[in-house]
């Protein structure tokens, strides 16, 4: 992890935010409700968060290797446009975000928290992970949160945004 002033220097330069879903919108567990099928719990202080950055002209994606019904329906509770689910190619998904945004990766804040979400991590130009993620991660991110995912790691990285770059 970086230092205070190092996060906030970079958090300036971020205008869009990308997020994977497992072990970050959600704590990463995964459960079957009969007549539903699987599904995750989200938070709704990170669901806030989201809509505070939509709302105020920042793009948000949401980039996983699963695609699931609840994901689907969570973005399209949230109003999230960029949904880019269901390939292990995470940067495929990033790239279009960025083609689709006119931005470039350094203007971009990604939260992962698995091998997967590496390459992204290491693109983007403010990194955040959770306590839960594998140790790789941890130590390749700018900051690790202190809530962990799915209890309002997501706001807690937005609320480090707004504190850093008001709007």
């Amino acid at each position: 992890m970086r230092g205070d002033q190092e996060l906030i220097e970079k958090l300036k330069k971020i205008k869009a935010f990308a997020f994977d879903v497992d072990g970050i919108l959600t704590d990463g567990r995964i459960f079957y409700v009969e007549g539903s099928g699987w599904t995750r719990m989200f938070h709704t202080q990170d669901g806030h968060g989201i809509k505070t950055l939509l709302r105020t002209g920042h793009p948000v994606a949401l980039i996983s290797a699963a695609d699931s019904l609840d994901m689907r329906k969570r973005a399209e509770h949230l109003e999230i446009q960029d949904v880019y689910l269901g390939s292990e190619k995470k940067i495929e998904g990033f790239t279009q975000f960025l083609s689709r945004h006119g931005l470039k990766a350094d203007e971009v804040a990604f939260m992962g928290d698995d091998v997967l979400d590496l390459p992204l991590l290491e693109l983007a130009g403010f990194s955040a992970t959770v306590p839960h993620a594998i140790a790789a991660i941890k130590s390749s991110v700018h900051y690790v949160t202190q809530n962990p995912g799915g209890f309002g790691a997501v706001r807690e990285v937005i609320e480090m945004y707004r504190r850093a770059r008001p709007f």
